[in-house]
C-alpha cells in the first residue's frame, strides 16, 4: 500500500508499516484494524489505534479502496429521456433524498441516464467492471432487464418501485393501490357520479395498482366498473391528451382522478380550453403531493407520497446490501429487502 498522505506539509507520512511496527504486529494485521475487520483481538485493536494516534497515521483512501473492491461510489440511474428527468418534480425528490442520506458518507453519486438497449449495455458493462459499489435504479419499466443484469454480476441494487407484484430485486415502493383508492373514495364522497381515471404508462406497475385502486373503490361504491379510462405517460402533454380523450367519450364527466400531478396540471389546462371549471362542474384529484399541487389554480388534491424518504430508504437498503455483500452476512436478498410506504389523500380547493 502507498505511503499516507502527509498532510500540506509535502513530507510523506507515516506508513502503514511503520504503524504494524511500533503496535508489534504484522501489516496484514494492522490493516485489519484500520479497515474495520471484527477478526482481530480488542488487545490488538487497542495497540494498533494506539500507533496510528502516535504516529498521525490517515490511511490512503484511494488505495484501501482498490484494496478492499470497493470505489465508494453510487449509481443513481434513471432510464428515462432527459425532459422526464427535469420537468418531473418526483425525480428531484427522489434525488434531494438520495443526496441527503449519503451527505455523511464517504460515497460519491453519479447520476446516469439510459436511453436505449445501446446505453444499458453499455451500463451493464460499467458495473460488470465494478466501477460503482452499488446501484439505485428508478422509474424501472415492467420489461427492463437491468436490474436483473445487475443482480446476475453479482451487483446491489435496489429499484425505485417494483416491475410486478413478484419483485425479487430488493425495491422502495408506496402504497399505490390504497392512494388511488383514497382518491376516487373522495370524489364519490363528494358526491360526484362520473369519476374518470388517467393512468400513467401501464407498462409500470405503479400505474396499474393505482387504476387498480380506481377499479375498487368504483366497485366497492357499487358504481358501474369504471370504463372512463385513459392512458397517459405521467407528462403533463399526456394528461393533456388523455383529458381531452375522455372529454370526448363523455362530455359530462364530473371528476377526473390523474395518476400524477403533472398529468392533472395538464388536465386542468383541457378542461379550461373545454370551459368546464375546477371544481365546480369537474373535481381533479392528482398523485405525488408535489409543488405542482401546491401551486397549481385552484391548489390541486393529491395523493401523498413521501417520495424524499423513497430516496433514503434506497441508499439505507443499498447500503445494508453492499454491507452485506463484503462482509459475506448476506447470502439470500430475495424477499428480505423488500419495503412499502404509505400514502395518505392531501384535500385541497380542486375537489
Amino acid at each position: 500500500m502507498p505511503a499516507a498522505r502527509g498532510g500540506g506539509t509535502g513530507k510523506p507520512g507515516p506508513t502503514l508499516e511503520q504503524v504494524a511496527a511500533r503496535a508489534g504486529v504484522g501489516r496484514g494485521t494492522a490493516s485489519r484494524v484500520i479497515n474495520g475487520s471484527p477478526r482481530v483481538s480488542e488487545r490488538t485493536r487497542a495497540a494498533v489505534q494506539a500507533a496510528v494516534a502516535e504516529l498521525g497515521y490517515v490511511p490512503n483512501r484511494a488505495a484501501r479502496a482498490l484494496a478492499a473492491g470497493s470505489m465508494d461510489a453510487i449509481a443513481l440511474v434513471v432510464p428515462e429521456q432527459e425532459n422526464r428527468l427535469f420537468a418531473e418534480p418526483y425525480f428531484s425528490e427522489i434525488l434531494r433524498g438520495v443526496s441527503t442520506e449519503l451527505a455523511d458518507t464517504d460515497m460519491q453519486l453519479l447520476l446516469t441516464l439510459i436511453r436505449d438497449e445501446r446505453g444499458r449495455e453499455r451500463f451493464r458493462q460499467y458495473a460488470a467492471a465494478h466501477r460503482v459499489d452499488g446501484v439505485l435504479l428508478v422509474s424501472v419499466h415492467g420489461d427492463d432487464p437491468l436490474p436483473d443484469l445487475l443482480r446476475d454480476i453479482g451487483m446491489p441494487a435496489v429499484i425505485s418501485g417494483r416491475r410486478s407484484h413478484d419483485e425479487h430485486v430488493p425495491y422502495v415502493d408506496s402504497d399505490n393501490l390504497l392512494g388511488a383508492q383514497l382518491a376516487v373514495e373522495h370524489l364519490i364522497g363528494r358526491g360526484r357520479r362520473k369519476v374518470a381515471t388517467v393512468t400513467g404508462p401501464l407498462d409500470m406497475y405503479a400505474a396499474r395498482c393505482r387504476l387498480d385502486g380506481y377499479h375498487e373503490a368504483l366497485r366497492a361504491a357499487g358504481r358501474p366498473d369504471g370504463h372512463l379510462v385513459e392512458e397517459g405517460d405521467f407528462t403533463e402533454e399526456g394528461g393533456h391528451r388523455a383529458m381531452r380523450r375522455l372529454l370526448e367519450r363523455e362530455p359530462g364527466l364530473d371528476a377526473v382522478f390523474c395518476a400524477s400531478d403533472v398529468m392533472a396540471a395538464g388536465a386542468r389546462i383541457a378542461l379550461r380550453e373545454a370551459g368546464r371549471e375546477v371544481p365546480d362542474e369537474v373535481a381533479l384529484v392528482g398523485f405525488d403531493d408535489s409543488a405542482v399541487a401546491r401551486h397549481m389554480d385552484p391548489p390541486l388534491t393529491t395523493v401523498r407520497q413521501p417520495i424524499e424518504e423513497m430516496g433514503r430508504a434506497m441508499v439505507r437498503m443499498l447500503l445494508g446490501l453492499m454491507t452485506g455483500r463484503r462482509e459475506r452476512a448476506v447470502r439470500d436478498t430475495a424477499g428480505q429487502h423488500h419495503l412499502v410506504l404509505p400514502t395518505e389523500l392531501v384535500r385541497r380547493r380542486s375537489s
